[in-house]
């Protein structure tokens, strides 16, 4: 059964938590954006004889609170910290893809007491130069034509070809859940993406590190992820074959693998 946490800002975070309830190790999992807590079905179940796992729909997203923005990867970091609260978790393993990556890394610079593990998967403390003007870009075209005017967009830059035409049900769960986004929202946290910089963070990271991102991925770069374990000592780092943006979908069984290791 899904749990509500109220932040310190006064925002309804819906959460809940699979697997061994009582464990010791415990997880958190942040979606990546337009997603919801769903998005982790498939890791959380194959990590669910090992941990307690904790997944919540972020702020803006599922059956979360969608204040007015502006939105800060910081704030979500915040959200996080009050639901684990919420929930009587002192600490956790912290793992995010794409936007939860860039909130999980804000996570640990943020709350480093809180933090016994660090999953970044494709994602980026920096999206680039050019990143306000792309992602108000895509917020504008979202409030302005609607989200199935970039529902193409997505499905070619989340999943491999082969997986996107293999008629697994999994892409239309996917499609489905990003047109049911609220648009304001979904605006906001693409500017909040936009204006992500965490690189000179990065050597702040005390905790084990596990970097993993798809060989194809272009949204987050193989060169953005090996900037970021570059900056993060000792980190490790992965890349999935043939995977491209979204692998915790594509490949569920090879994320659970890298962050059983964390546990």
């Amino acid at each position: 059964m899904p749990n509500t946490a109220k932040t310190r800002d006064g925002v309804d975070i819906v959460y809940e938590i699979h697997g061994d309830k009582g464990a010791t190790k415990r997880i958190a999992l942040v979606h990546s954006l337009a997603m919801e807590r769903g998005f982790w079905d498939g890791v959380a179940a194959k990590l669910a004889g090992k941990a307690a796992i904790l997944t919540l729909d972020c702020r803006g997203h599922g059956q979360s609170g969608k204040p007015n923005g502006p939105y800060t990867v910081e704030q979500m970091a915040d959200d996080l910290a009050d639901v684990m609260k919420h929930a009587g978790w002192d600490k956790a393993t912290v793992a995010g893809c794409s936007m939860g990556g860039c909130i999980a890394l804000a996570f640990a610079i943020r709350h480093p007491a809180m933090t016994t593990g660090l999953g970044l998967v494709d994602t980026t403390a920096w999206y680039g130069a050019d990143a306000p003007t792309a992602w108000e870009g895509r917020a504008k075209a979202a409030l302005e034509k609607g989200l199935s005017s970039l529902a193409d967009f997505q499905l070619t830059r989340w999943f491999s070809d082969d997986f996107r035409t293999s008629g697994n049900p999994i892409v239309k769960r996917a499609l489905d859940t990003f047109l049911g986004n609220d648009i304001p929202a979904y605006a906001e946290t693409c500017r909040m993406l936009g204006a992500a910089d965490m690189r000179d963070k990065l050597g702040t990271i005390t905790a084990p590190t596990r970097i993993v991102v798809g060989e194809e991925d272009y949204a987050t770069t193989v060169d953005m992820a090996k900037a970021m374990h570059a900056g993060i000592e000792g980190s490790s780092f992965l890349v999935l074959d043939k995977a491209r943006h979204l692998t915790p979908l594509e490949v569920p069984e090879k994320i659970a693998a890298e962050l059983e290791r964390l546990l």
